[in-house]
C-alpha cells in the first residue's frame, strides 16, 4: 500500500513536466521572415512555436517531431500588428445604441468585435478608455477569441472636460453625494477635480488591472462642453495621476491636440500623448527631449472621418484638427520623435473594417516598411512602458525572435513591397496565430 501511495504521489509531482512536454508545436517552413525590426527579410527559413512562444528560428532544417507542419511556400511571415489607440467597449455600436443598451447586450457585440479585430491580424492593442476587463479576462482564458489587451480602464475626466458626458440640462450642479452618471459606474469615465480624487482615481483604475492611465488633458471633437483649444485639469492634479501610477511603475497617457495642453501634460511628467494633431515645433523638440512618445492617428477629413453634421461644432472641431495632421507627422519626423500608430475607431463596425487602410495609409508620411516596424515593434516599445503592469511578461511582442510570444501573420505575398495587402485582410492573411493558436488556416 506504501508502495502504491509512493508511486501516486511521484506520478502528480511529474505531471506539470510531462504536460509541459506535450506543449503543441507549430513548424513553419519555406518562410520569408519580417522580423518587426529590420527592413530585410530572413529567405528560406524555419520557425518552430512550442506552446505559445517561439522557440527555434533557422534557415536550416529543424527537427520537430510530432509538430504540426505549415508549408509558407515562400509567404512572408511577420509579427502580429499592434494597435496602440483603441476603445474596444465602444469600437463598433453607434453613440445612440450605447446611450440606452445595457452593459451585457454591450460586452455580447464589442466581444464579436473582438474576434473580428483579430481576424484583421491585430494580434494586440492598448484600450485607452473604457470598461474592458471583463472582456479581456474572457480572451485571456480562451473562452473567446481576441487581441491582448492593455487595458485603462475608465478615463479620467474634469469636470466639463472631454470625458464628461453628463446632461448640462439633468446632470448637474454635480454635488457632493451626487449620484454616478452611467458613464462613470460602467466604467468608461471617472470624472475627478483636485488632487485628492484625480489620486483615487487612479488608484481604482490599477486596483481593477490599468496597465496604464489614461486621462484627458484637453478639448475633444466628439465631445460636446468643451472647446478644441481648453487646457484640462492643472500641472497639479495631473501631476498626482503620474505619482500614482509611477508608485505601481507604470504611466500615464494623455487625450491632446494643442502645444498648451501638450506641453503641461510633459511638465506633469506624462509619457505619452495620444493625437497631438496641433502640435508645434517647440513643443515636438520638448517631447523629443524628455521622451516623451507621441501616439497619433492619420486623422484626415476623408472616408475615415467622424460624419457629424455639417454646420455643427463638432463638425467645425474636426476639421480644424484634421487640417494639423499632416503638418504634426512632418514635425514629429524631423525631429526623430517617438512615434506611436492607432486608429481611435469609434461608434462605427464599417470604420473598424477598414483597419489595416487605416494602417496603409500611413504611406502618406512614411516608407512601408516604417510604417510597419511602427504597427509591429515600435508599437509594442510603447506597450513595454507599463513595465510589470503589463498582463503579458512571459516574452516581447511585436517582434519575431525566439522567445518572443508567437503571435504570427502569414501573408500571401510580402507587405513590404505592397503594403496594400495588410488592408485586405481576409485576402492577403492566409493564416493568423496569437500565443501559438492558430485562428485562421486558409492554407488547409
Amino acid at each position: 500500500m506504501k508502495r502504491l501511495l509512493t508511486a501516486a504521489v511521484l506520478a502528480l509531482c511529474a505531471a506539470p513536466a510531462i504536460a509541459q512536454d506535450k506543449a503543441p508545436r507549430t513548424l513553419f517552413t519555406h518562410v520569408r521572415i519580417f522580423d518587426g525590426v529590420h527592413e530585410a527579410l530572413l529567405e528560406d527559413a524555419n520557425l518552430l512555436v512550442e506552446g505559445h512562444l517561439i522557440a527555434r528560428i533557422s534557415t536550416d532544417e529543424i527537427p520537430a517531431e510530432g509538430a504540426t507542419v505549415i508549408d509558407g511556400g515562400g509567404r512572408t511571415l511577420m509579427p502580429g500588428l499592434i494597435d496602440m489607440h483603441a476603445h474596444l467597449m465602444h469600437t463598433e455600436l453607434p453613440y445612440d445604441v450605447l446611450l440606452e443598451a445595457d452593459l451585457i447586450y454591450i460586452a455580447i457585440v464589442q466581444g464579436q468585435a473582438a474576434e473580428r479585430m483579430l481576424m484583421r491580424g491585430f494580434t494586440s492593442f492598448r484600450d485607452v478608455g473604457g470598461p474592458t476587463f471583463g472582456l479581456k479576462r474572457a480572451i485571456d482564458e480562451g473562452r473567446i477569441a481576441g487581441p491582448r489587451i492593455w487595458p485603462s480602464g475608465a478615463m479620467l475626466s474634469q469636470t466639463s472636460g472631454h470625458g464628461d458626458y453628463r446632461s448640462r440640462a439633468h446632470d448637474l450642479p454635480g454635488l457632493p453625494g451626487r449620484e454616478p452618471h452611467f458613464t462613470e459606474s460602467w466604467g468608461w469615465m471617472a470624472i475627478a477635480d483636485g488632487r485628492p480624487a484625480v489620486l483615487r482615481a487612479t488608484r481604482e483604475q490599477l486596483m481593477k488591472g490599468a496597465s496604464q492611465i489614461k486621462m484627458m488633458a484637453g478639448g475633444g471633437v466628439a465631445s460636446n462642453y468643451d472647446p478644441l483649444d481648453v487646457v484640462q485639469y492643472t500641472e497639479d492634479e495631473m501631476k498626482a495621476a503620474v505619482e500614482a501610477a509611477s508608485a505601481w511603475k507604470t504611466y500615464v497617457a494623455v487625450h491632446a491636440y494643442t502645444p498648451e495642453a501638450i506641453r503641461q501634460a510633459i511638465r506633469a511628467g506624462v509619457k505619452s500623448i495620444e493625437h497631438a494633431q496641433l502640435i508645434d515645433e517647440e513643443t515636438v523638440r520638448m517631447a523629443v527631449e524628455a521622451d516623451v512618445w507621441l501616439s497619433m492617428q492619420p486623422f484626415l477629413d476623408d472616408e475615415d472621418a467622424i460624419p457629424f453634421p455639417e454646420g455643427s461644432e463638432n463638425r467645425a472641431k474636426l476639421l480644424q484638427m484634421t487640417r494639423g495632421t499632416d503638418a504634426a507627422y512632418e514635425l514629429a519626423r524631423k525631429h526623430g520623435a517617438r512615434i506611436a500608430w492607432g486608429t481611435d475607431v469609434q461608434f462605427d463596425s464599417g470604420l473598424a473594417a477598414r483597419q489595416g487602410k487605416q494602417l496603409a495609409k500611413m504611406t502618406r508620411w512614411f516608407t512601408p516598411f516604417e510604417v510597419l516596424r511602427m504597427a509591429t515593434s515600435g508599437n509594442a516599445a510603447l506597450l513595454a512602458l507599463s513595465g510589470p503592469r503589463s498582463p503579458y511578461r512571459e516574452g516581447p511582442v511585436g517582434v519575431i525572435e525566439e522567445g518572443a510570444y508567437a503571435d504570427l501573420l502569414l501573408v500571401d505575398g510580402d507587405p513590404l513591397a505592397t503594403i496594400d495587402l495588410i488592408a485586405e485582410p481576409e485576402r492577403s492573411f492566409d493564416l493568423i496565430m496569437k500565443d501559438g493558436v492558430i485562428h485562421k488556416n486558409a492554407l488547409e
